[in-house]
């Protein structure tokens, strides 16, 4: 079977072939050959779009990424905690529809080069956590509560991927994203989004959040001062469960 005869320009049937022979192989081969063969196309074909094998290869699950990615900007909430939610949930559901794909993108990393594909998810998470800093709802810093919520989605989205499909607990979703984000935010943000304007008066929600704003705009600031500052502020995060000293 090939794609020759179905609709799109050499490059989406080329995107498609190769689609279909990875997620046939369980993503572990790809013959130029055959995925020229199946797109109808010649082998310069597809060099000219794409460079290299592994340039179709990047660029079929940079596709297939960008799938997961795009429905933040039309399914955004005026609740950067409630869109951490869903943007976790989002996550978790393109791995389990796209198996092969998430496998390649998670599961074949190499030391010390972070994934270029997925950096733009990353960074969507980042802008939900920095707004939740600027509203005083985070209890660490933006850095720190991104790596371990993503370490936290990846990792249960990969043990999801090895379960059985009949037997899935899609409930250990719902434990390990909860108990990730009561490891990051400020206790008072756990309440319903009414409440949560407590948290910004705390000591240590303002000084995260005025992190958070000094980090964004340092204007007027030299390095010294900025770098001074914001090991102040720090402290003050830190300790915003300690009693003041006499």
């Amino acid at each position: 079977m090939t794609t020759r005869g179905r609709s799109g320009n050499a490059r989406d049937r080329l995107l498609l072939a190769a689609a279909e022979l990875l997620d046939g192989s369980g993503g572990r081969t790809l013959s130029t050959r055959a995925v020229c063969e199946r797109a109808g196309v010649q082998a310069p074909t597809l060099y000219h779009h794409f460079g290299s094998k592994q340039g179709l290869i990047d660029a079929v699950l940079n596709h297939g990424f960008t799938q997961y990615v795009q429905p933040h900007a039309s399914s955004g909430s005026a609740d950067p905690v409630d869109d951490i939610r869903q943007g976790w949930e989002r996550h978790v559901r393109f791995g389990l529809d796209h198996p092969t794909f998430y496998a390649l993108l998670y599961g074949q990393v190499e030391p010390g080069r972070p994934c270029a594909i997925t950096a733009p998810a990353h960074a969507m998470l980042r802008e939900l956590l920095t707004e939740a800093a600027r509203r005083g709802l985070l209890g660490v810093p933006v850095d720190d509560a991104a790596e371990q919520i993503l370490a936290a989605n990846v990792g249960t989205t990969l043990s999801l991927i090895t379960q059985p499909e009949g037997e899935r607990d899609m409930g250990l979703s719902d434990r390990v994203r909860e108990a990730a984000l009561a490891a990051v935010l400020h206790p008072a943000a756990r309440q319903p989004a009414p409440d949560r304007a407590a948290a910004a008066a705390t000591r240590a929600g303002a000084a995260l959040t005025l992190r958070t704003l000094v980090d964004e705009d340092p204007t007027g600031l030299t390095a010294g001062e900025h770098g001074l500052l914001r090991e102040l502020l720090d402290r003050l995060a830190g300790s915003g469960s300690r009693p003041d000293p006499a």
